[in-house]
């Protein structure tokens, strides 16, 4: 099965909004648009590349700035316009990251690449949609990008929560029974990756990281716990999630990353 055709099947079934609005789920989202907050300027145009159902890019539009959204699934694409607002100014395109030819070069001044790369498993393509990004965003402009990152991707889902064995992933060559470094495959659907694949990745273009961000940190795998804390607790947890999420020492302790650089000017 051709690699499109697990993520459509994935994300047809998959309550993406449901994910980032349950209370664990919702330290991602507010972590992610706090850091897109601090780099927004009136005026600014926007582009979400992988935009699933349009969490992030409603949310912007909402607060006035130009989205254009682009996603690969179909039924993605159908919530994303049920979910548009009156008066917001934003589209939607279907199309994938590896290849935004509609798009002009230089026109966007920040640039979300918050899903496509769970789903790329090999470095040519992750650069070549990165490629892309960049391409797409203006000279000094800003792209995020986030990753699946793997150590507490295996502890909560399998040595906590048993969703799937290591054993059986060492024994099929996914992952190395030294350094538990993982590979995966379309049939996985998620790429698990460690910040040190993520600065290879990235060291081939002519950009400057502004921050590396556990954008989850914790949550996922205490989510009964967030789930169940009162609106003041919860506050407070969060204060403490974005006091450390930058930290040297915490940024490999999380579900998500965000990775947030600035296109150099030429």
């Amino acid at each position: 099965m051709e690699t499109n055709e697990y993520l459509i099947g994935y994300y047809s079934n998959f309550d993406e909004d449901g994910r980032l609005t349950s209370r664990h789920g919702s330290v991602e989202f507010l972590t992610t648009m706090r850091y897109i907050e601090r780099y927004l300027k009136p005026g600014d145009k926007v582009i979400e590349i992988g935009a699933g159902t349009g969490r992030y890019s409603h949310t912007l539009a909402q607060k006035g700035y130009t989205v254009d959204a682009v996603d690969l699934v179909e039924h993605n694409i159908e919530i994303f316009r049920q979910n548009t607002q009156p008066g917001e100014k934003i589209t939607i395109t279907q199309g994938n990251a590896m290849d935004l030819s509609v798009f002009l070069d230089n026109t966007y001044d920040i640039t979300l690449l918050l899903g496509p790369l769970y789903h790329l498993y090999n470095q040519e393509d992750k650069r070549q949609a990165i490629s892309e990004a960049i391409r797409v965003t203006k000279q000094g402009g800003i792209v995020f990008a986030a990753y699946v990152i793997t150590d507490v991707c295996l502890l909560d889902e399998s040595f906590s929560r048993n969703l799937f064995s290591i054993a059986e992933y060492i024994e099929k060559g996914l992952m190395n029974p030294e350094t538990f470094a993982t590979r995966s495959t379309p049939d996985e659907i998620i790429e698990l990756v460690r910040k040190e694949d993520i600065d290879t990745l990235m060291s081939v273009f002519p950009v400057s990281r502004l921050h590396y961000v556990a954008s989850d940190g914790y949550a996922r795998c205490m989510r009964e716990a967030v789930d169940s804390m009162d609106d003041a607790t919860f506050e407070l947890y969060l204060r403490y999630h974005l006091a450390t999420c930058e930290r040297e020492d915490m940024v490999g302790f999380t579900s998500h990353s965000l990775d947030i650089f600035r296109r150099k000017k030429l």
